[in-house]
């Protein structure tokens, strides 16, 4: 039975080294990025956030060392910028962390936290959450997982960051590099309920929940075959390592992204080595 308080993906983070400079590459590539927040003391980050609908992209970078960004830290160091995790959309994270904790992980937390935002109308208010996490070596091919509860959603779901001059309107696919991609896409699918299924490739394809963007593991080699003329440099063996995105007009993309972008056939591509880290993929909605 699938988990009851799991809608599906919410947003995939991205962690970077300059937070900034992240946040003006993404601009280039034609997407509205919000003002920059911060998060607590005890986070020691701070993000933009890139809104889509329903999912986003968060652009993440360690602001002050703490204990509580150790991972992010160490995956910067190990790998470099690029998908370190990927939240799910929790309807009620103290539901939810007790859906899991029934199926042997021992969740961590809900934890609540906020961050200060500025509304279009020049006021102040805030953006709050509940996040829930399973287990830190819970990672399929290394993807870390956790479940966001959105309390104020009118904070974060802004209509005019909404809108991208590349045409973007949605997440299609997480793509997950992995050596052994039956093997990690079977524990994504215990993680979180859902059955999977072989792409025509080899590929291994587990639905996230409701209409949301599915995960999708394969090997590098796979990933090459599938993007072809376009670098994978900088991507791993086994971890996050693309975003496959669904645009309402595939010539503004093209003309949005500019000289990052690669045409092949029905898709414009954009190495990672243009995006902190990610493969950018822009198909069809």
């Amino acid at each position: 039975m699938a988990l009851t308080n799991i809608v599906g993906i919410d947003h995939a983070v991205v962690v970077t080294k300059d937070l900034d400079k992240a946040a003006e590459n993404w601009k280039r590539l034609g997407f509205t990025v919000s003002p920059r927040g911060t998060h607590s003391a005890k986070m020691g980050s701070g993000n933009y956030t890139i809104m889509l609908d329903p999912d986003y992209i968060e652009l993440l970078g360690v602001l002050t060392e703490t204990e509580h960004n150790a991972p992010t830290r160490n995956f910067l160091a190990r790998r470099g910028e690029g998908i370190e995790r990927v939240a799910l959309t929790a309807v009620d994270s103290a539901a939810g962390a007790e859906e899991i904790r029934a199926r042997g992980y021992a969740a961590l937390g809900p934890t609540d936290f906020e961050r200060p935002v500025t509304m279009p109308d020049g006021t102040q208010s805030a953006a709050k959450f509940r996040i829930f996490q399973w287990p830190i070596e819970e990672a399929p091919a290394g993807l870390r997982i956790f479940a966001c509860q959105h309390k104020t959603r009118e904070t974060v779901w802004i209509p005019q960051l909404q809108q991208h001059a590349n045409a973007a309107t949605r997440l299609k696919r997480v793509l997950v590099v992995s050596t052994e991609p039956a093997k990690d896409a079977a524990h994504m699918a215990r993680m979180i309920d859902r059955e999977v299924s072989t792409e025509p490739d080899g590929a291994v394809a587990v639905p996230s929940g409701s209409d949301r963007a599915d995960f999708v593991f394969l090997t590098r080699d796979q990933l090459g075959r599938r993007f072809p003329d376009v670098s994978l440099a900088g991507l791993p063996e086994r971890g996050g390592a693309g975003l496959v995105f669904a645009t309402g007009d595939l010539a503004a993309t093209e003309k949005a992204v500019g000289k990052a972008g690669v045409r092949i056939g029905g898709s414009l591509l954009v190495a990672p080595a243009a995006a902190n880290g990610a493969l950018l993929a822009f198909v069809g909605a």
